[in-house]
C-alpha cells in the first residue's frame, strides 16, 4: 500500500511542477506563449484554471502524505513488538558456548 502512496505522490508532485511552470509570472513565464488561448478563453479564465489546480495538487499531495503516515503506523501497530531473543555466543559463530557446560577439548 506504501508503493500506491509514494506513486500517487510522485505524480501529484510531477503534475504540479508542470503546473507551477505555466503560470503567468511578472515576467511573463510559460503561459505568455499561449496567447492564442488567451484570447479565446480569455487570460482571467486561464489564471483561475491554472491557481486551483497548483493549490488542488498542493491538498492532494498533503492529503495522501497523512495519510500515509497514519497508514505506516498502523501497519506496524498491527504487527505487533516481537522480543528479540539474545543469540549465544555459539549461534554468533564464536564456538564458546554460554550455558555453563564445560567447553569440548580443542583436537590437534
Amino acid at each position: 500500500m506504501e508503493i500506491i502512496f509514494a506513486i500517487l505522490i510522485t505524480l501529484a508532485a510531477l503534475l504540479l511542477i508542470g503546473v507551477v511552470l505555466i503560470q503567468k509570472s511578472k515576467g511573463g513565464g510559460l503561459a505568455a506563449n499561449v496567447s492564442n488561448y488567451n484570447q479565446i478563453a480569455g487570460v482571467r479564465k486561464t489564471t483561475d484554471f491554472v491557481e486551483k489546480a497548483t493549490w488542488s495538487l498542493a491538498i492532494f499531495i498533503c492529503v495522501l502524505s497523512i495519510c500515509a503516515c497514519i497508514f505506516a503506523k498502523s501497519a506496524d501497530a498491527n504487527q505487533g513488538t516481537r522480543l528479540a531473543t539474545p543469540q549465544t555466543e555459539q549461534q554468533q559463530g564464536t564456538g564458546i558456548p554460554t550455558s555453563g557446560q564445560p567447553a569440548a577439548p580443542a583436537q590437534k
